[in-house]
């Protein structure tokens, strides 16, 4: 990456800090105005009882699922309620109908905001502030996870799980032997290490976008991880919410930006045919082959379950995990881009208010934060019950960011997000569109 960009006018950070601070003042706490989901009135405990048993919908199931029953069966105990859970791997598809048609479960888990959003804008969803104490809620969690929730004013999902996705992984050993840093405070220092890297004749980065259908999803996580640095959260909810177009010039300078660092000679492993044509989940195997043929992969916490059978049996000694750095000159802050699973409530009584206020708090998850897989949301989560150091890592990076954003074509109609930006992703990596060609199309195809 060319070190010249680094002093482009762009938002100041104190700008966008700024600007964040009044994004967080949206919250409506008035329950009868804005929004455009159900429960206009504020709960209060005892109106309305409930039977003892409270139905919750989500997308996960085997192992996730038994971690998750394990991790209410005490709760269930001392309330007294019986959590029956389904999981549907057409979750997306069985909320809309089911709701839709008047049969939605008490409680469901949305691994995208997007469908929430539907069902809220109908009033099918009661919004938090109904029945959670919104400011000690948000006081616990990462900063701004409730924004990603946020749809006309008001917020109607809390999470109960986080993916984390701004992260670097490492071969512990042939890195450390190298003598690279782990700790580059901004992506241009991360570039003079990389350089370094090259000169000692082993690829830097290594990246696979392949994923049949949905191939290039990877390449739109890059868009958005710079879009966050560069020109900090204001203009990222800007882009994911079309208040500027897709073709802004903020969007067109971060292609050309990522362009310069997978495009780069000998930046990536193979050039960009091999991105095009290597698995996502195969990105890491050579970071780990005798001898490392790269040092590097940008992926979020679940590439792990991707890495060697051995090394996932020893991840303490043989991984090393650090933060995608900020961008010098752009948001002031470190930024981090994942996702999670959103709990909304459809039915308000005493049972399912309980059940959801244990849910999306930071006492919920333990046992399932042992069996690993699970990242809690909540920076004030005892980080002591995760099952290895490496988690932890993870954990402590997620809960030092200065704002969390949801993926962003999570976050754009369907068209777009997982469509238009996937096929676009990879014309502009092979070459056959420029960063302003893509921008272009990709803005003249968003739905109207």
């Amino acid at each position: 990456m060319d070190r010249r960009l680094s002093r482009r006018t762009i938002m100041t950070g104190a700008a966008a800090t700024a600007a964040l601070g009044m994004t967080g003042c949206l919250q409506n706490p008035d329950p009868s105005g804005g929004g455009g989901g159900g429960g206009g009135e504020k709960y209060t405990p005892g109106d309305t009882p409930g039977n003892g048993s409270v139905s919750i919908l989500g997308a996960f199931g085997g192992q996730e699922q038994e971690a998750f029953m394990a991790s209410l069966e005490k709760f269930e105990a001392d309330a007294k309620i019986t959590i029956n859970y389904t999981p549907d791997k057409d979750f997306t598809n069985t909320i809309q109908q089911r709701a839709g048609a008047g049969d939605a479960p008490d409680i469901a888990l949305f691994p995208q905001p997007g469908g929430m959003f539907d069902l809220a804008g109908k009033g099918l969803i009661t919004p938090i502030d109904a029945f959670l104490d919104y400011d000690a809620l948000n006081s616990t969690l990462i900063p701004g996870f409730l924004d990603s929730a946020r749809f006309e004013g008001r917020v109607y999902g809390a999470p109960m799980r986080m993916a984390c996705k701004s992260l670097i992984w490492y071969p512990k050993k042939a890195y450390e032997k190298g003598g690279y840093s782990a700790e580059p405070a901004t992506m241009q220092e991360l570039t003079t290490i990389t350089e370094k890297i090259k000169a000692d004749g082993i690829a830097p980065w290594s990246d696979g976008w392949d994923d049949g259908q949905a191939t290039g999803w990877v390449g739109t996580d890059w868009i958005e991880e710079f879009m966050l640095r560069v020109h900090g959260p204001v203009v990222y909810d800007d882009w994911t919410k079309h208040r500027i177009p897709f073709n802004a010039k903020e969007v067109v300078e971060v292609f050309d930006i990522v362009g310069e660092l997978l495009k780069g000679k000998g930046n990536v492993l193979g050039g960009t045919d091999a991105i095009i044509n290597t698995p996502f989940s195969e990105a890491p195997l050579p970071l780990f082959e005798d001898p490392t043929k790269a040092m590097l992969v940008r992926q979020g916490n679940f590439v792990t379950g991707f890495f060697p059978e051995d090394i996932q049996a020893n991840m303490d000694d043989e991984v090393g995990v650090y933060a995608m750095p900020t961008w010098e000159g752009g948001f002031d802050g470190q930024p981090i881009l994942g996702g999670g699973d959103l709990a909304s409530l459809f039915t308000l009584n005493d049972d399912t208010v309980k059940v959801m206020e244990f849910l999306t708090s930071d006492a919920f998850g333990g046992e399932w934060a042992a069996a690993g897989g699970w990242l809690s949301p909540h920076r004030t989560f005892d980080q002591s019950l995760y099952s290895d150091s490496i988690t932890r890592q993870v954990a402590e990076i997620a809960s030092g960011a200065a704002v969390f954003r949801y993926d962003g074509s999570d976050l754009m109609p369907t068209a777009v997000g997982g469509g238009s930006f996937w096929t676009g992703m990879v014309q502009w990596l092979q070459g056959t569109k420029t960063s302003q060609e893509v921008c272009d199309e990709i803005e003249a195809g968003w739905p109207k």
